[in-house]
């Protein structure tokens, strides 16, 4: 068995379960049915009025709150869809030319120089539909010390992203991945932070790693805080480790995604990337929208 880092799918037919198994508990409690042995406080003793909490959204909520800043990519050849990836949105300008929305995904998901005639565009997927809008690179990094680009999309203003600070990327920190695998519409899936390195001359983090599942063309999607709503990586990729069997002296094998080894860029190199290439004025957008509900505005 080897192990080697992927971009591509995972092999098919493979599943995986959860069980969990839980138990009732009961409550009992005892009350007086006599009013008249009830002991009365008296008015000076009362405490102050409780103060009502506010509820922690649930994880519906959040999701809810997090999908929209999600998108699809779709590399074209001639028309015809050739890969796809995934992306965030991290800002939105008006300008006298129009409104135009900005995309972080993958560099790697952008290579278009083995097509003949490439395009590049979004998806925004619906409820049983789809909208669709040109996109152009404005911005790359270089594979693999920054797997970033960044997309301009005319024509659409879709919500920017909060960005987590560096000290919200915690190992066990509860997270969901929101991406699009094998090119169909958002999905999501969960599970925590499992690792965060960091960078000993800097003192930022310069990689997360997560145990959610992802697929091919889960690329550039976003890793959300499930408690904030707020970024905390993009997908770059995941580690796999290849299996051999032989069946009637034929030779198989196949990629198996290795649990933790996902792997993506944290929001300090996002913040970097964006700077270093003349975009940051994009993220105080992300810190205005906080992890409020978005709306889209076509």
């Amino acid at each position: 068995m080897s192990s080697g880092v992927s971009f591509g799918f995972p092999p098919s037919g493979v599943s995986m379960k959860r069980f969990v198994l839980g138990g009732s508990v009961l409550v009992f409690s005892v009350s007086c049915a006599s009013a008249s042995r009830v002991a009365r406080l008296p008015e000076e003793e009362a405490g102050p009025p409780a103060t009502l909490v506010s509820a922690r959204p649930s994880r519906k909520e959040m999701v809810r709150r997090i999908l929209p800043h999600n998108v699809r990519l779709v590399a074209t050849d001639g028309g015809e869809p050739r890969r796809t990836a995934s992306g965030v949105v991290v800002g939105t300008e008006r300008t006298a030319q129009g409104v135009a929305s900005f995309v972080l995904t993958n560099a790697h998901a952008v290579v278009t120089s083995d097509l003949k005639a490439p395009a590049l565009k979004i998806v925004i997927d619906g409820r049983g539909d789809a909208a669709e809008y040109p996109a152009e690179v404005v911005a790359t990094g270089e594979v693999p010390a920054l797997d970033l680009a960044l997309l301009r999309v005319p024509g659409v203003a879709l919500p920017a992203v909060a960005l987590a600070d560096d000290d919200e990327l915690e190992p066990g920190e509860d997270v969901v991945v929101a991406a699009s695998p094998y090119g169909r519409a958002l999905s999501i899936s969960g599970g925590m932070v499992s690792q965060v390195e960091w960078d000993a001359e800097t003192k930022r983090p310069r990689m997360l790693k997560t145990d959610a599942p992802i697929g091919y063309g889960a690329s550039g999607g976003g890793i959300f805080s499930l408690e904030t709503g707020r970024l905390l990586a993009i997908v770059e990729g995941y580690r796999t480790a290849q299996v051999g069997f032989e069946v009637a002296a034929q030779a198989y094998s196949f990629d198996v995604p290795m649990p933790g080894e996902t792997f993506a860029a944290p929001t300090a190199k996002v913040r970097g990337f964006l700077e270093a290439k003349g975009f940051g004025r994009l993220l105080a957008q992300g810190e205005r929208s906080g992890s409020q509900p978005p709306t889209a505005r076509r």
